[in-house]
């Protein structure tokens, strides 16, 4: 009997998912609507050369593939072994290939937002040059690490609480 209801239930909830897969006519909303009238300007704020490609390349694809304006913050060059100067051209090879314009691309060498893993960053100072950055170009929408940082290194955790309010 219990061997029974148990292949009831997953039947029930076999067809009810193919239900919704092929009858739902709900769309995703996120940023949805990129016609011209509807376009928005995105701001994505990494913390270093290739955490662009590394983290959020779909999300990239699907920004510039809907016609959003994505503008691009890499709060440091990524020097923690001295290679800083190639990861910055990196990452600007990187936005020709994701399609996203060089004039909106920033990356920043601040002397306090130095990469390294021992390198916590003023959050105050994040959040005052992403606020300009949103300032500047009108931004509707921020994209960033969330707390954890993706990979668990500090700066990318820095980068999302720089956005919190104080």
């Amino acid at each position: 009997m219990g061997l029974i209801f148990i292949i009831i239930s997953i039947s029930i909830v076999w067809v009810a998912s193919l239900w919704k897969i092929f009858f739902s006519h709900s769309k995703p909303t996120f940023l949805n609507e990129g016609t011209p009238l509807h376009k928005k300007n995105v701001l994505l704020v990494v913390a270093h050369p290739d955490d662009e490609s590394m983290f959020f390349s779909p999300t990239i694809n699907y920004l510039t593939s809907k016609g959003h304006n994505l503008y691009l913050l890499c709060l440091s060059i990524g020097n923690a072994d001295g290679m800083g100067s190639s990861r910055k051209d990196e990452l600007y090879r990187a936005c020709v290939v994701h399609k996203i314009q060089l004039q909106q691309v920033n990356v920043l060498d601040h002397p306090e937002l130095q990469d390294g893993f021992g390198q916590v960053w003023n959050h105050g100072l994040v959040a005052q040059i992403i606020e300009e950055e949103v300032y500047s170009h009108v931004i509707d929408v921020i994209i960033t690490f969330d707390s954890y940082g993706v990979s668990g290194h500090c700066n990318h955790g820095d980068v999302h609480y720089g956005q919190v309010p104080a």
